[in-house]
């Protein structure tokens, strides 16, 4: 059989190189803080491969996050950080201090109590890591994601509507905020205002549970392009722009569309 761990060895010497002197300009100029984006537009290909169940987009986008983290490896070598090598031993050991019930003496009698498990044994590792109940969450994770963690850690701990009627009225009421704020013409005020909406709502997706508020966000931003595209072929059929049309002209293509995807 082949000896395909010669390919892992290779992937760190092409990055070594790509990093050395005689390599690449792009790869030479980069940092752990300018690859930050790249990272995160790699895992959302593998995702979109993931959804759309190809097997060698799969493939090629996990490579493209195994170059990242071969990348970022490098580049903390050089600063005398660690190398890929240390990132692997950090990561078996965690693998295995985490998995107590399979490495060791603990038990568990179905999936649903891992997690658990694992938070028990996070505690251990860093008893007095955090302050508050809201510490934890990552800073850079997506914005929507990043507040449904924390209004879930404030519900653990206690802090939860008891309905979600009153979710929806702190709705209206947030949007009754945002219509007094433009109509005060102050802008700070409006984006403040903006935020609390938003925030209500996506509380309003967590407080009912199943689908989350980026599903519900996605679906409502593919109707949105579907119509949007019918919309824009009805013009260019006609040989018009959309900037060019009237907005009651517009409005009724629209609708059109609307109806047109309804049936």
């Amino acid at each position: 059989m082949e000896n395909k761990e010669k390919w892992l060895h290779k992937l760190v010497e092409i990055m070594k190189h790509l990093r050395s002197p005689d390599g690449c300009p792009w790869d030479r100029k980069q940092t752990l803080e300018t690859l930050k984006p790249c990272i995160m537009e790699e895992c959302a290909e593998l995702m979109d491969a993931v959804d759309d169940q190809d097997s060698v987009g799969i493939r090629e986008e996990l490579g493209d996050l195994l170059m990242h983290v071969v990348l970022h490896s490098q580049i903390a070598s050089e600063q005398g950080m660690f190398d890929l090598y240390d990132v692997a031993e950090t990561i078996c050991e965690k693998m295995i201090r985490r998995h107590p019930h399979v490495f060791g003496d603990d038990a568990v009698a179905s999936a649903e109590e891992v997690p658990g498990l694992w938070e028990k044994v996070k505690a251990q590792e860093k008893p007095d890591r955090f302050e508050s109940v809201l510490d934890g969450v990552p800073r850079n994770l997506p914005p929507i994601m990043k507040t449904i963690q924390i209004q879930k850690k404030a519900a653990k701990a206690g802090f939860e509507w008891e309905s979600q009627y009153d979710v929806l009225h702190k709705i209206e009421e947030e949007l009754a905020e945002v219509h007094e704020a433009i109509e005060s013409g102050d802008s700070k005020a409006v984006d403040e205002e903006i935020g609390d909406l938003l925030f209500a709502v996506v509380c309003l997706t967590r407080f009912r549970g199943g689908r989350t508020a980026d599903d519900l966000l996605n679906d409502a931003t593919a109707k949105f392009s579907e119509r949007f595209k019918l919309v824009e072929s009805h013009f260019k059929e006609k040989e018009l722009s959309m900037k060019d049309v009237s907005g009651i002209e517009l409005k009724k293509t629209w609708c059109d569309a609307k109806i047109r995807l309804e049936k």
